[in-house]
C-alpha cells in the first residue's frame, strides 16, 4: 500500500467521504456518526467490514485495483477524487485510459498551431498528437509527411533520426532515461509494454540503453540539429489537468 503517511492520508480521505454520504433509504437505528456506516460501504463494494475498517485506520492491508475501483464507486467519488484515492493507494486505476487513448482537451491540441516557434504535443506514450508547421519543417521524417508519429520509434527506428539529431546516440541515451520515468507510472498498460518490447527487438541501441536502468526527469536545455546546423532551447510544459500530456517548445538560439 505505499508509505505509512500515505496510508493515514488514505484512511482520513475514505472516512471523510463515507461520512459525507446521505444515509441509505430505509436505514433505521440511531447513528453516532454522519453519513453511511462502514457496514453499508462494505456491502456496497463487496468487501469485508474488517477491510474497510483497517483501510480507514491507516493499517497496511492488501487492496486490489478492482476492489479499490468498487470502493470509489460506492463512495461516489468524482474523477479527481478517484485519482487521488489510487495515488495514495499506490495502484493504477483499471478504468484509466490506455496510453495513446487519452482524451486530451481541445485547447491543448490547438496550442502548437498558435505558436510561431516549433512546438508539438506528446501523449503518455510519447506519440505526437498535435504540432505546427515549424515543427514539421524541423522534424523531417517524423512530423512531416506520412510517418509514424511516436517519438521513440522515430529516434530508434527511423534512419532520418541520426541524420537530424546532433550527437544522436548521446541524445538517445537521455531520451530512454526520461521515457523510463514515464513508464514507471504506467507499468500496467499493455500498449506501453508492447512499445518497449517492440523497440527492444528492433533496435539494439534501445535494448542496450534500456538495460542500463537509468532514470531522468524530462528537462529543457539546448537541442542541436543537423543539415542545416541549428540550435534551439527546449522547454516542456505539463498540463495540470492532464499530466500525461507534454507541450514541447523549441526557441531558436541566435548564432
Amino acid at each position: 500500500m505505499s508509505t505509512p503517511d500515505a496510508r493515514r492520508a488514505l484512511g482520513a480521505f475514505l472516512r471523510a467521504h463515507r461520512e459525507r454520504l446521505p444515509p441509505s433509504v430505509g436505514a433505521v437505528g440511531r447513528r453516532r456518526t454522519p453519513g453511511l456506516r462502514r457496514e453499508e460501504i462494505a456491502q456496497a463494494c463487496g468487501a469485508s467490514l474488517t477491510w474497510i475498517a483497517w483501510l480507514e485506520q491507516g493499517r497496511e492491508v492488501s487492496a486490489s485495483a478492482r476492489l479499490l475501483a468498487r470502493l470509489a464507486a460506492a463512495l461516489r467519488l468524482a474523477s479527481a477524487e478517484r485519482a487521488y484515492l489510487f495515488e495514495l493507494a499506490g495502484k493504477r486505476d483499471p478504468e484509466a485510459p490506455a496510453s495513446g487513448d487519452e482524451a486530451l482537451p481541445e485547447e491543448a491540441l490547438r496550442l502548437p498551431e498558435r505558436m510561431t516557434i516549433p512546438a508539438y504535443l506528446l501523449d503518455g506514450q510519447w506519440t505526437a498528437r498535435a504540432w505546427n508547421l515549424a515543427a514539421a519543417g524541423l522534424f523531417v521524417g517524423w512530423l512531416d509527411g506520412d510517418h509514424d508519429r511516436n517519438l521513440m520509434r522515430f529516434i530508434f527506428r527511423s534512419p532520418a533520426a541520426p541524420r537530424l539529431i546532433d550527437e544522436w546516440e548521446d541524445r538517445a541515451r537521455r531520451v530512454v532515461a526520461e521515457f523510463r520515468a514515464d513508464f514507471s507510472r504506467r507499468l500496467g498498460e499493455p500498449t506501453m509494454r508492447g512499445l518497449i518490447e517492440e523497440l527492444g527487438q528492433t533496435s539494439p541501441l534501445f535494448a542496450r540503453l534500456w538495460r542500463e536502468q537509468a532514470v531522468l526527469g524530462r528537462e529543457g536545455g539546448e537541442r542541436r540539429f543537423l543539415a542545416p546546423a541549428r540550435r534551439f532551447r527546449q522547454s516542456t510544459l505539463v498540463f495540470a489537468s492532464h499530466p500525461e500530456a507534454k507541450l514541447v517548445c523549441l526557441t531558436p538560439i541566435e548564432r
